[in-house]
């Protein structure tokens, strides 16, 4: 119905999913109350209202924590809620991930596909409606600006503004998804203040590696007591030990570097670790100089390289998939080692299960553990009504008749009641999310813009 409207707006979604990427909007500390989540991020918020106001919608800035583009009348109101924040760049790109790139018919840089391309492509899906239709339900475009941290955007939005009817978050994969399973995020820590040995962990440095992003770097600073070990004897230890770490000599510190491959935590399958090995190798450098540490000894044990929790006695499964775990961070942060688990936990496995099971491991070796971030998970029904709905429209556009999915992913639609994850993604494409080099293809991003637009005209009738 909306095709060749949508077709006319090529150009201009092009141009407006490059505007965006090429604001870099990561979390940053920010002192300004109307900008809690820094320069950039407000940037991108203002710019995306901004835009909504050019192409004649009512817009709302909420406080600077988030923000709405909005048409038509009505009780009902249907909601498309995505995000304008990403995160940090990484390593690995051939290109400026801030300076968006046209290759290949793809746009290239970070937010391509998560979630700025997919947000555009809705903004002009409600566009063509608005112009060319008649509703008789509000669509309301939600636009956070704090999805790949703590969510504070959309937890503002919820206490200050109405909750949409029924909706759903283009930010994820087409058909439709209608379970994600529930998201935790854990430290395990150490104190580190009274350790008195030859051999000391002065620095560590992921590259401020996001816990919900398989680590591609670690970086560990050891000082050594050469009146007591001698560096050739450290570095002789490690270049016997197998490892694909480097090793870096400046006078008494010896400079260890892993290096892995970076993937979205929830599918830690698809990358390589770099924190991981470089735990298990500090394990076997302090046990062999007889330096004990804790949790270096337990995350041996519990940890591994295993990334589904096995020894940990938490390798839950169901109809929405495996329980994965990612190690994210590393720190050595106020005289305390610490590291940081991701964790995507099966839908009918209770997350407070999971987090009692590794807390009691925790305390048989005298470590503490601290839930940072809970987020429990979304189920709806394959036969409700919504889901049926947009995997029916899904259908329409492009004749594959397939099943809706669950995810180990975690969108917006979580935040509220009878929504669901949508798009972008096509079946059978490489996910970029999180990845050096994300890109979106041009021809799937205006036919994700058809999908949506018949799919919000269908909900707002």
């Amino acid at each position: 119905m909306f095709d060749s409207i949508l077709d006319n707006y090529k150009a201009e979604i092009v141009k407006e999913t490059c505007n965006l990427i090429n604001i870099p909007s990561f979390l940053e500390a920010s002192t300004n109350p109307m900008m809690p989540f820094g320069k950039n991020a407000n940037s991108a918020l203002e710019y995306a209202l901004n835009l909504g106001n050019k192409l004649g919608f009512r817009t709302k800035n909420i406080d600077g924590y988030c923000g709405y583009i909005e048409f038509g009348e009505g009780e009902k109101l249907v909601g498309i809620v995505g995000h304008l924040d990403v995160v940090p760049s990484g390593d690995g790109w051939n290109s400026n991930p801030f300076c968006a790139q046209i290759r290949d018919n793809k746009i290239y840089g970070r937010g391509a596909i998560d979630d700025k391309g997919p947000v555009v492509a809705s903004l002009y899906a409600m566009k063509a409606i608005k112009d060319n239709a008649k509703i008789n339900s509000r669509v309301r475009l939600i636009l956070g600006i704090n999805e790949e941290n703590s969510w504070g955007c959309i937890n503002h939005y919820k206490e200050k503004e109405e909750w949409p009817t029924i909706g759903f978050s283009p930010d994820a994969d087409f058909p439709c998804i209608y379970a994600e399973k529930g998201i935790c995020t854990m430290y395990i820590k150490e104190d580190y203040s009274t350790f008195d040995s030859p051999i000391i962990i002065t620095n560590i440095d992921c590259h401020d590696n996001a816990i919900n992003v398989v680590p591609k770097f670690c970086e560990v600073t050891l000082k050594v007591d050469t009146s007591k070990i001698s560096i050739q004897d450290i570095t002789s230890f490690i270049e016997n030990s197998s490892s694909e770490i480097s090793i870096n000599v400046d006078g008494n510190l010896v400079i260890l570097t892993s290096l892995g491959i970076q993937a979205h935590a929830a599918h830690p399958d698809l990358g390589k670790n770099a924190i991981s090995p470089m735990i298990l190798l500090l394990k076997n450098l302090f046990c062999h100089f007889d330096i004990n540490i804790k949790i270096f000894d337990f995350f041996a044990k519990f940890f591994d390289l295993q990334f589904d929790g096995q020894n940990l006695g938490i390798n839950f499964s169901d109809e929405s998939g495996s329980l994965t775990l990612n190690v994210g961070d590393f720190k050595l942060s106020n005289n305390c080692l610490e590291f940081g688990i991701n964790l995507r936990i099966p839908v009918n496995t209770p997350i407070q299960t999971v987090c009692n099971i590794i807390s009691d491991k925790c305390e048989s070796f005298s470590l503490k553990s601290v839930v940072t971030q809970s987020q429990d998970p979304l189920y709806v029904s394959k036969n409700d009504f919504l889901v049926k709905t947009l995997c029916g429209i899904f259908k329409q556009k492009t004749n594959l008749d397939l099943e809706p999915i669950a995810i180990g992913g975690g969108t917006y639609a979580r935040a509220f009641n009878n929504m669901v994850s949508f798009g972008a993604n096509f079946p059978d494409d490489v996910d970029m999310c999180h990845q050096a080099n994300e890109f979106v293809y041009i021809d799937k991003l205006i036919l994700a813009s058809k999908i949506y637009a018949d799919a919000i005209f269908e909900l707002a009738k």
